[in-house]
């Protein structure tokens, strides 16, 4: 047991170099041997060089290899190594594959007609281009393979392995049997012979068992990310770098080392076993907005919401107003929009995407009630058998014009905005909490509320904070919106700001600077003389200032009724995208993308026709960025696309 193990593999490796036959390939972020096939003896050595004081093949030992294997056809075999007599055909040990079987086979004196023995692993899966290391015990009679440290595959045979396997005038062969017929077209990290002992409790002590090693040769050894100052790689080698194209996949340990290239943004990225890093992106810069789709809507549209559902694609869920047919949810489909399941709603307000866990949920905000009289918003739920949302939870509501998800300390939380009871605007809005026991969503706190429209969440540093537009009080639009921020378990009220008649509050980010913009829809006060305009009001952008700890007003804009902002970036540039709705005589009324351009705030870049505008989204597919905006006047929804230089 305290022999020393034998590294077949270094030995074919010369010093300070590499053999002709060998080339160094990086997969996985490991690196292995790729081994000629056309030169099957220059990867062969003498067996000498390994026994020097005994020209026996050990009775008992362990053999650990370390591979990386392609994809093998049915009726192929291919050879990991072969010990053989020179002059002579006869395979004295050697260690083979085909599809889902591996083969050990030995020269045994011992049966009649000295031939080879055979045994056979069977469902043995390495055909998967994944690294794994494999350990073959041998003991007399008993055959033990363990792959990637799982259960240990045992077999038992009639015929021992020698106890006097002479190895004079024998070589190794790596990849081969001495010809090109079998060669090994893998990858060869590892391939150790450790004399009188099972290897496996050795090698099962690594975090990762499909690389475990006992020895490697030093130029498939790890070598630092980057090499000091300006030298040379010591040993150069290839990679089997991928470049995936398309919307951004994964970048785990599994696509370390793999390039994706964002042809919307035309930059390369690559992964470094957690997060891609960009190596060059030519930045894009937002030139002018075309119409891309018109999306026809069950009827008009007052929100809209845009999500993925991993693994199955995009999608967009219209509110729309009447039932039937009620609200439509629509799948990104060859670049474009299409129809994908029909949802009865009750004059529909607004859908809120969001998940808990593996969970996938899609909630309503109904504003009216249903046919028997109930008044109810509801949770519905992504069904993978069905492919579709089903019904999973209702809530009572009241006039219910938004909702916001959020997480707070681990916790999932469901907040719905009360618009009104009857011809009561002050009413409570109310958060609702996710039970995990019960799974279902649970009154936690309610909040008096002023004829809502909105929820915001957002967070700064370890704070977080809950944002609610209230509209109107039922004399005047001219009210305080609220900020409540979570101290000890409940959202406790922030900052107060003076808003008219406020639809919606988008945060946004630039650079350090957090941001918070209101839209005001209308100026109205019972009491007071009417405005020559109701609508043409300013909506104002508001800054965090973290000496007074408060939001101040940044920037005021013009704004016509204006029921949403939404912001949203292209290459290095911000935008910030208002949805105008009425100017008090039409409601066709441009609404307005806004760049911002530093000192000077906000500027207007482009001027957008819409009608009836409610509700912008902002999204991207591999293809490019687009906004999708909903019209609440008329059947009829629009896909625009961002085109760029």
């Amino acid at each position: 047991t305290d022999l020393r193990p034998l590294d077949i593999l270094a030995e074919v490796v010369p010093a300070g170099g590499l053999a002709p036959a060998l080339r160094v390939f990086e997969a996985r972020g490991v690196r292995g041997f790729q081994l000629a096939a056309s030169q099957p003896r220059a990867l062969a050595f003498p067996a000498s060089r390994l026994f020097i004081h005994c020209h026996r093949f050990p009775e008992e030992f362990s053999i650990v290899i370390t591979l990386r294997v392609l994809s093998v056809p049915a009726k192929r075999n291919e050879y990991i190594f072969t010990l053989m007599a020179e002059e002579s055909p006869r395979v004295l040990v050697g260690l083979r594959y085909a599809a889902n079987k591996l083969h050990f086979i030995f020269w045994s004196h011992e049966r009649a007609g000295s031939w080879q023995t055979r045994v056979t692993f069977p469902n043995v899966s390495l055909s998967d281009n994944e690294w794994h290391t494999l350990v073959l015990a041998v003991s007399g009679q008993s055959f033990s393979l363990t792959v990637d440290c799982s259960v240990p595959k045992d077999v038992v045979t009639e015929t021992p392995f020698p106890a006097s396997l002479s190895v004079k005038r024998a070589s190794f062969y790596l990849g081969s049997r001495r010809r090109r017929k079998g060669a090994f077209t893998g990858l060869l990290r590892q391939l150790v012979l450790l004399p009188g002992a099972d290897a496996t409790p050795r090698i099962c002590t690594a975090l990762n068992l499909n690389v475990a090693t006992l020895s490697v040769p030093a130029v498939l050894q790890d070598a630092p990310a980057k090499p000091a100052s300006n030298e040379v790689l010591k040993y150069p080698y290839e990679s089997d770098t991928k470049v995936t194209l398309g919307s951004r996949p994964p970048c785990t340990k599994r696509e370390k080392a793999q390039f994706w290239f964002n042809a919307s943004r035309r930059g390369l990225y690559l992964c470094n076993g957690s997060a891609w890093v960009s190596m060059l992106e030519v930045k894009q810069r937002l030139d002018y907005v075309e119409e891309y789709q018109n999306l026809v809507t069950n009827s008009e549209t007052m929100g809209v919401e845009v999500f993925t559902i991993p693994k199955v694609g995009l999608f967009a869920a219209t509110a729309n107003r009447y039932t039937p047919p009620g609200s439509a949810v629509y799948k990104w489909t060859d670049g474009k929009f299409v129809p994908y399941q029909n949802i009865p709603t009750y004059q529909a307000q607004s859908w809120k995407y969001f998940t808990i866990g593996k969970k996938i949920f899609l909630a309503v905000a109904n504003f009216e009630q249903n046919d028997r009289g109930q008044e109810f918003s509801v949770i519905y739920k992504w069904s993978r058998r069905k492919e579709k949302f089903v019904t999973y939870q209702r809530i009572t509501t009241h006039s219910a014009r938004d909702w916001e998800a959020f997480v707070i300390e681990g916790e999932a939380f469901l907040a719905v905005v009360n618009h009104r009871q009857g011809n009561n605007h002050n009413i409570d809005s109310v958060i609702y909490r996710w039970n995990p026991r019960t799974g279902l969503f649970e009154t936690n706190q309610t909040i008096p509320t002023s004829g809502a429209y909105d929820w915001e969440f957002f967070t700064i540093g370890p704070y977080s904070f809950l944002a609610v537009a209230n509209t109107f009080n039922g004399t005047s639009t001219k009210i305080y919106s609220h900020i409540y921020i979570w101290l000890s378990g409940s959202f406790q009220l922030f900052q107060s700001i003076l808003t008219f008649g406020a639809a919606d509050w988008e945060v946004f980010h630039i650079g350090d600077r957090v941001f918070l913009a209101v839209a005001n829809s209308h100026s109205y006060d019972s009491g007071m003389p009417a405005p020559s305009n109701f609508y043409a009001i300013n909506s104002s952008i508001y800054e965090l200032n973290i000496t007074a700890q408060m939001f101040v007003k940044f920037q005021d804009v013009l704004t016509y009724s204006a029921l949403d902002w939404e912001f949203f970036s292209v290459g290095d540039d911000s935008f910030l995208v208002v949805a105008n709705s009425f100017d008090g005589f039409t409601f066709a009324v441009n609404s307005i993308i806004y760049r911002w351009q530093g000192y000077e705030g906000f500027v207007a870049a482009h001027h957008l026709p819409t009608v009836g505008c409610r509700d912008w989204e902002a999204f991207h597919t591999a293809e490019g960025s687009y906004l999708l905006y909903s019209s609440a006047k008329e059947p009829l929804s629009k896909v625009l696309k961002l085109k760029t230089t």
